[in-house]
């Protein structure tokens, strides 16, 4: 049959017009294929993934997931000899997979005892607990295995203008929403100090408090971090084979000493990585998606670094288009926290055109609570966010707000009312234009601040000499401008509270206290880690529950009807 006969075949069929209204739902424009195993398209089952097995001799250990020593490539190997542990990993290994991840469940067994037992535990081992647990059970680990008690998420704060007015208030206003973490990153990268420094002084204003970070490749990010002018870093990639490695011309053994070049400096630090991104590079050895992800998770805890982020991240459609693949996705978020390590659990790049999907893709990070729920929630218009999009952007704060609201789970977010967002706004576009014009950088316009206060995104900013801009980010790396230069200019120019709350966050580096594991800045100026905010989750009536101020704050909305009043509403 021609081609032609083909079409007009199809033609001819008589469609329902309910299938004809299921046709046009935005869920038939995302891509789903079979599985493919021989290719790593497989999200956690894949017959060519390995059965689990160790052995150790002479506290070494010499074969693990079938694999002997003398046949290890690098991943194996740097994952037995700094992730293992080799004086329990045999008895830990001899447990059945099912009673691991019943331990994982049981509000009975400690957080503590679970790591005992996960700190021995191989690539293949951790998979087949991982594949014993449905996604209930996957959001019931978590609850318990998260390293902070307390949740909380971060922001993208970004401009398809690279316009460091825009992200000062970005930042500003995700500061006073709830955000722990603010990231930016830049379409020209030569822009970055200007952008950077706009991001950390807006993330600054009244309460204060959040981490900044400028995603770049790893010289610059590295530059701007020892300056001060960053406080954190998580765009360290690993991968799960060492082909896709050694095509990044790096290996587990220099991302390890990135990750102490950062961590001397007090820089809080963690790796990257995500299900999906071995296929995505072409190199997935034919393993499922999620063992890979686990030796990129083991690579994270035997670096030593603080956290991961992961949850797919930019690969997200790759799974996505598999079945139980956003399985896997929650997955391998529990494993990084079983491990014992901080885990920023993604939602932070959009992979579908449902609405209704994408919000199933949060729900199992959000219900239970993570360290970051997002690892980037957009805090500006799609078009305007420079990662590629995220998962949930500045759109969805009342979607966010009110689905925290109905299900008594903290998201880490809070509705704010406009009058005090505008407040905020205003006082980080000032304290730039301020801050610019002390150092001597390209002048920032009234007419600037007032657009990029009540704007929405990019699109209703005035342009700036973008060659000018550029000059002045060069003079900001020339002139070795650092973060105490950014202090004292905000003194200088009166927005003292500023110069102090960016000069607590400073301090803070030097203690070292911002290297704890699953370390925030409370608004309070006070950090907030494992350490001293332990998840002491043990079953029903324990734990971290939003309650008294917390779930008050929780329940104010943009459109609350007051009891007292019913044609008032309160926001």
């Amino acid at each position: 049959m021609t081609a032609e006969a083909i079409q007009k075949a199809g033609a001819d069929v008589r469609h329902s017009a309910r299938t004809d209204v299921l046709e046009d739902r935005p869920v038939n424009l995302d891509g789903f294929v079979e599985e493919w195993p021989e290719v790593g398209m497989v999200a956690m089952d894949s017959e060519f993934d390995p059965e689990p097995s160790v052995r150790v001799e002479n506290g070494v250990v010499v074969e693990m997931d079938g694999v002997a020593r003398a046949d290890f490539d690098f991943i194996d190997q740097f994952i037995a000899d700094k992730a293992i542990d080799a004086a329990t990993t045999e008895e830990s290994m001899a447990l059945p997979a099912q009673e691991i991840a019943r331990m994982l469940v049981d509000p009975g067994v400690t957080r503590q005892e679970v790591i005992a037992v996960t700190n021995g535990l191989t690539p293949a081992k951790l998979l087949a607990v991982a594949k014993n647990l449905n996604i209930v059970e996957i959001m019931m680990g978590m609850q318990k295995m998260r390293a902070r008690r307390t949740p909380a998420n971060q922001a993208h704060c970004t401009s398809a203008r690279d316009n460091p007015l825009q992200v000062a208030c970005e930042a500003a206003e995700a500061a006073i929403r709830g955000f722990s973490e603010v990231e930016t990153t830049l379409g020209v990268v030569r822009y970055a100090p200007l952008v950077a420094m706009a991001q950390q002084i807006g993330s600054q204003v009244n309460p204060g408090g959040p981490m900044t970070q400028c995603a770049l490749e790893e010289a610059t990010e590295l530059d701007l971090g020892m300056r001060g002018i960053t406080g954190y870093a998580e765009t360290i990639s690993v991968y799960g084979t060492e082909p896709v490695f050694v095509d990044g011309d790096d290996t587990p053994w220099s991302k390890a000493f990135l990750a102490a070049a950062y961590a001397s400096r007090g820089i809080k630090m963690r790796f990257t990585s995500g299900t999906g991104s071995e296929v995505q590079m072409g190199n997935a050895q034919g393993k499922s998606m999620l063992y890979l992800e686990i030796r990129c998770i083991l690579i994270a805890k035997g670096a030593g670094v603080q956290g991961l982020q992961n949850g797919s991240i930019s690969c997200i459609g790759v799974p996505g288009a598999v079945p139980a693949g956003i399985r896997a996705v929650a997955a391998e978020n529990l494993i990084a926290s079983a491990v014992d390590l901080e885990c920023a659990s993604g939602n932070d790049q959009s992979f579908s055109h449902s609405a209704m999907r994408r919000t199933a893709r949060l729900m199992p990070q959000m219900m239970p609570g993570t360290d970051f729920v997002c690892s980037g929630y957009s805090a500006v218009p799609n078009y305007d966010n420079m990662f590629a999009g995220s998962n949930v952007d500045s759109d969805d704060f009342d979607d966010f707000n009110t689905i925290q609201r109905d299900l008594q789970i903290d998201g880490g977010l809070r509705h704010v009312k406009e009058s005090d967002i505008l407040a905020v706004r205003t006082r980080a576009a000032k304290a730039l234009q301020a801050v610019f014009r002390y150092l001597d950088l390209p002048p920032i316009s009234d007419a600037e601040i007032d657009a990029a206060v009540y704007a929405n995104g990019s699109r209703e900013l005035i342009p700036r000499d973008v060659l000018e801009d550029l000059k002045g980010a060069q003079q900001v790396m020339d002139r070795n401008i650092t973060g105490l230069d950014l202090v004292k200019a905000l003194e200088g120019t009166g927005f003292t509270d500023m110069a102090e709350n960016l000069l607590a966050v400073l301090q803070q580096r030097v203690s070292g206290d911002l290297l704890q594991t699953s370390a925030i800045m409370t608004p309070s100026l006070v950090p907030l880690s494992a350490v001293n905010d332990a998840n002491d989750y043990a079953g029903p009536g324990t734990g971290y529950r939003p309650t008294g101020a917390r779930w008050e704050e929780m329940k104010k909305l943009r459109h609350v009807t007051s009891a007292s009043n019913p044609e008032l509403e309160v926001e």
